[in-house]
């Protein structure tokens, strides 16, 4: 090989490295990208009352095996909950922490000695997503 070919392999050898790592880079910037507008549209999802009162009782009506007159009630304690919680959205925390204690307690009396473990299970994994986001 002559010192000609060589320095030429080398300059190849090195376009060829430049293109990897700007090809490289790109995808990397758009999948980034692309992943944090996936993720941040999916956050920004805000569902009515009546959509998230129906995600609630199908959880739990998943969860615990609820039968359609449970359903029934659990959707009414939900709808009541609701309402409460939005007369009151101005008013101080005391009271929207008794509304939601008055709430889970009308649903602990309908729920089987089976099913309260559960929904306390729910109810620790629903506060701690509570906490997490910032709410109250």
């Amino acid at each position: 090989m002559t010192a000609e070919s060589n320095g030429n392999v080398k300059q190849r050898a090195a376009l060829w490295v430049v293109v990897v790592f700007l090809l490289g880079a790109s995808l990397g910037g758009v999948s980034g990208y692309l992943f944090a507008a996936r993720s941040h549209a999916d956050t920004k999802t805000v569902l009515s009352d009546d959509a998230r009162r129906a995600q609630k009782v199908a959880q739990l009506t998943k969860d615990l095996n609820l039968s359609p007159d449970q359903q029934q009630q659990l959707d009414a304690v939900i709808r009541d909950a609701q309402s409460k919680f939005k007369s009151i959205h101005e008013a101080s925390q005391p009271q929207i922490d008794a509304t939601r204690a008055q709430a889970r307690e009308k649903v602990r009396a309908f729920l089987t000695p089976e099913q309260r473990p559960k929904y306390e299970q729910y109810l620790v994994k629903l506060d701690e997503e509570r906490k997490r986001n910032g709410q109250q």
